[in-house]
């Protein structure tokens, strides 16, 4: 197994939402925002050549959308995800699992191209992998959530007939107050989580005898580890502040790679516990390991 960083650009977004209560006297010192009060965050994927199978984790936000969507998040960097892919040698045509976290803009929006006047799969040979539940979730948004789910990046995959579902855990999402898991494969597995939106998928890799977590938005950065730092943007903070618990105090137990989506500075970290709680011990590249 080989894993590969996948830097599909850098987007801005208002540093209170990123943050929610925490004041920005505080935030600020940690991801400084613009006169605008929006701060940079990465476009961060994962791609995972397993055998047979190279697995993309999320996409970005894609190159299809008209420049007033893109000036909304001052978009930089390689958005189209070919060309992030081609730093380290592959194509999108060799991609056989698209695996979705979830199917919010910034996640899955470069699943689909813009072709003359078709929307198309970017990844014509993959399947690509959701849950029927956050599908549902998805398709048929609630009014506060409905502008992070856009149709066009979404219904396609499923006209194309290459979506999939993953199933939830055997036995229920909560197993003895621990969150459960899902096989994906032989050295992937599943978490399940509902605070940001409604089943949320979290990778967790087996690699080189560690276990590497993609947080995905459960933890958009090193600075939401502290238990308060949920974002405006989840549809459920409290459940999250119990998964963030759950979730940090397991990674610390079985001291856990953390591979962060969002965040501009830092690609991974190790945890510790403190006297203020788990904080982050060590960052670090992907490549480093």
């Amino acid at each position: 197994m080989q894993l590969y960083t996948i830097e599909a650009g850098t987007f801005k977004l208002d540093g209170g939402a990123m943050f929610g209560v925490v004041p920005k006297s505080m935030w600020n010192k940690l991801n400084t925002a613009d006169e605008n009060n929006l701060c940079t965050w990465a476009l961060r994927c994962l791609l995972i050549e397993d055998g047979n199978r190279l697995i993309l984790i999320d996409n970005g936000v894609g190159d299809k959308q008209d420049a007033k969507f893109f000036g909304h998040y001052c978009l930089s960097g390689n958005s189209d995800i070919n060309k992030a892919l081609a730093v380290h040698g592959f194509h999108s045509s060799d991609i056989t699992d698209v695996f979705l976290t979830h199917l919010h803009f910034d996640h899955c929006g470069g699943s689909i191209k813009r072709v003359g006047d078709k929307l198309l799969p970017a990844f014509d040979k993959a399947v690509y992998w959701s849950n029927e539940q956050h599908w549902q979730w998805a398709t048929i948004p609630n009014d506060r959530e409905k502008a992070s789910f856009l149709k066009e990046n979404i219904l396609p995959i499923k006209e194309s007939g290459q979506l999939q579902f993953i199933p939830l855990p055997t036995g229920g999402l909560e197993i003895d107050g621990k969150l459960g898991t899902s096989k994906f494969s032989e050295n992937i597995s599943v978490r399940f989580v509902n605070g940001h939106t409604d089943q949320m998928m979290l990778p967790q890799i087996h690699y080189k005898g560690s276990t590497i977590v993609y947080m995905a938005d459960l933890l958009p950065s090193i600075n939401h580890i502290p238990l308060p730092y949920v974002m405006a943007y989840d549809m459920f903070p409290l459940t999250t502040l119990k998964e963030k618990k759950s979730f940090l105090t397991e990674a610390v137990e079985k001291d856990y790679l953390l591979y962060f989506e969002h965040d501009a500075y830092n690609e991974c970290c190790t945890l510790q516990q403190t006297e203020k709680g788990i904080r982050q011990k060590t960052s670090f590249k992907l490549s480093e390991l």
